[in-house]
């Protein structure tokens, strides 16, 4: 199956005590000559975040002013956080159609909610409304492209589960319905194989091949959602530092794009890459290097290995 591919522009990072950072000043001129450089005139999505909360002013975005990467052959890849502490989502239901009408000329895909099965860093589980944010959020986005006549795909992600009872997916599952189901454009998966729990080099293959069977038929089974809806990978990266080499980096995203590649009867049609460049390449913490490009834009053996594989397998 032709694959679309994608990755986050910045190099935004967050670290096990919550802290986040976006490393140095993005450069626009630099950042648009790498996506250039790495997808040529394929098609390819940029992803950006924007967060809501009625509690806290602003809307803090990452990178700054997403939009302004998809120009030519790259569309919006935009992921709706949902950081509302409150359990009044009439707010959050306006932001949800405000920016799907913002950015429909841009759009390619809108996910909403960021992790809600995660309530750690990054994700957006520990905010006590998120699973009613995601179920109608994703019913009034759906309802949003449908009356703009937009083409435009609504759809949600997740972290791995390897509880039995698949809690997270069941209860998701039972509360959304069929309706819910039913407005599901596509399902992402956000895993960082052998970063946050080491595999040896030799079962790393296998291991990855295992995780994107279990979350398709494993946890997408537990919440009933129907084989028809595509599966996409929305966050992928493994990073350098101290006993991680560039090489090793590129290594690991060749293994990773190629089974996600090879499992076509998982319905995968979508890869996208965490991240562009560092948020610090000076920092001793490996959560500060994810990027195919140190923090000034110098690229890693990983970047190369990328273009290639967009230039083979892109639909």
């Amino acid at each position: 199956m032709p694959l679309l591919f994608g990755l986050y522009p910045g190099g935004l990072s967050e670290t096990a005590d919550g802290s986040v950072t976006p490393g140095a000043v993005n450069d626009p001129d630099r950042i648009l000559a790498a996506l250039d450089e790495l997808h040529g005139d394929r098609p390819f999505l940029v992803r950006g975040y924007l967060h809501y909360s009625d509690a806290t002013p602003g809307m803090p975005q990452a990178p700054p002013d997403p939009e302004q990467y998809a120009t030519g052959r790259r569309r919006l890849d935009l992921v709706l956080c949902f950081r509302e502490p409150g359990d009044d989502l009439a707010g959050w239901l306006r932001f949800v159609r405000e920016q799907i009408r913002r950015h429909a000329p841009i759009l390619a895909k809108v996910q909403i909610t960021e992790e809600p099965d995660n309530p750690g860093p990054g994700g957006d589980g520990g905010f006590p409304a998120v699973r009613r944010a995601l179920i109608e959020g994703v019913l009034a986005a759906r309802d949003e492209v449908a009356r703009l006549g937009v083409d435009v795909l609504v759809g949600c992600n997740a972290t791995l589960a390897f509880d039995p009872g698949q809690e997270y997916w069941t209860g998701l599952g039972r509360a959304g319905g069929d309706e819910f189901r039913a407005a599901l454009g596509y399902v992402g998966l956000d895993f960082f194989p052998d970063v946050f729990r080491p595999i040896p080099p030799e079962e790393f293959a296998g291991t990855v091949a295992g995780v994107l069977r279990h979350f398709r038929r494993e946890s997408l089974g537990a919440g009933g959602v129907p084989e028809s809806v595509p599966m996409h990978i929305t966050e992928h990266g493994w990073p350098t530092g101290a006993g991680r080499s560039p090489e090793r980096q590129a290594e690991v995203l060749e293994t990773v794009v190629r089974a996600v590649a090879g499992a076509g009867d998982l319905g995968i049609d979508t890869y996208e890459h965490f991240a562009l460049r560092d948020a610090d390449s000076s920092a001793d913490d490996p959560m500060f290097r994810f990027g195919l490009m140190t923090t000034d834009y110098r690229p890693r053996p990983a970047f190369t290995t990328y273009r290639r594989l967009i230039a083979e397998l892109s639909g």
